[in-house]
């Protein structure tokens, strides 16, 4: 038998064990589910009464209810999968450092920063996958069927489609376990949660509402380059409710290929920063 662990087997492994732990509190488990569908619920309403009194969010972005629709959707399937398999452990990292349990993991023989990151699943999170792919397949549905002007979707875009959601995750778990890798340098790191949920404001709305003003520009332009969260959504949601054509959005199709880019520098940062805490670990008996 081979010494190295199968890693898919290992993440089976951890997604077994949380069902089973959720089914063992069902009703705590539903109570999460109905919590989450119901915030879905009330941001989709919010935004139905928003179009009720506009036909899209911005001028000449493109963005009308569906189109829109599909942003929505894909935010809420990043945000799902996000909370479901990283924000759990990340939110867990500064407690193994507190208790000690972080040496049990380093003795592991298997990569630390994937036992760190996958140990926990938060199953009652996918409720808004649910949602969000249910939305994303009404707006194309309503898209595609349009009187004037369908939309013609191809097997090629769905494909892009999914690996640009992949792009966008791989750049929000980077900076999550980044942010929960600070706490061996800090000892405990509280302001997670609040750091997160400030940052992840940002990129749930179409980048184009910053392209106005001073202060719009500046924060267009720290959260697409320096930080890049605004493309974690925008890419694959403009991309699959209005196909990146270079006659129509030349620079869209450069911000495609930064994301790309992104994704790699993010993960490799994501890789230092996790290494470099490690290094200045110096476990709970020390």
């Amino acid at each position: 038998m081979s010494d190295q662990p199968s890693y898919l087997r290992v993440l089976l492994t951890f997604a077994r064990n949380s069902l089973i732990r959720d089914m063992t509190f069902r009703a705590n488990f539903l109570l999460q589910c109905i919590s989450s569908v119901s915030w879905t619920l009330m941001n989709l309403g919010f935004y139905i009464i928003i179009f009720q009194h506009t036909s899209t969010i911005g001028r000449d972005t493109g963005w009308g209810p569906h189109e829109f629709f599909i942003f929505l959707a894909t935010t809420w399937i990043v945000n799902s999968l996000v909370q479901a398999f990283f924000m759990p452990n990340a939110n867990e990292f500064s407690e193994l450092i507190r208790t000690g349990n972080l040496d049990f993991a380093l003795l592991k023989p298997i990569d630390t920063q994937f036992l760190i990151s996958f140990t926990k699943v938060e199953w009652s999170s996918l409720a808004n996958f649910g949602m969000g792919t249910g939305l994303l397949v009404y707006a194309l549905w309503k898209l595609t069927t349009a009187s004037e002007h369908p939309l013609q979707i191809h097997t090629f875009v769905i494909l892009l489609y999914l690996f640009y959601l992949g792009c966008g995750i791989a750049i929000l778990y980077s900076v999550m376990i980044s942010l929960s890798a600070t706490s061996i340098w800090l000892g405990r790191n509280q302001t997670l949660y609040n750091f997160w949920f400030y940052i992840t404001n940002f990129y749930r709305h179409p980048m184009e509402i910053y392209q106005r003003g001073f202060w719009g520009w500046g924060l267009w332009g720290a959260f697409t380059f320096v930080l890049p969260i605004l493309v974690v959504v925008n890419i694959p949601a403009r991309l699959l409710a209005e196909p990146l054509r270079p006659t129509q959005d030349p620079w869209l199709w450069g911000l495609a290929l930064f994301t790309c880019f992104a994704t790699l520098v993010s993960l490799s940062a994501s890789r230092w920063v996790f290494t470099r805490a490690l290094l200045s670990y110096r476990s709970a008996s020390s």
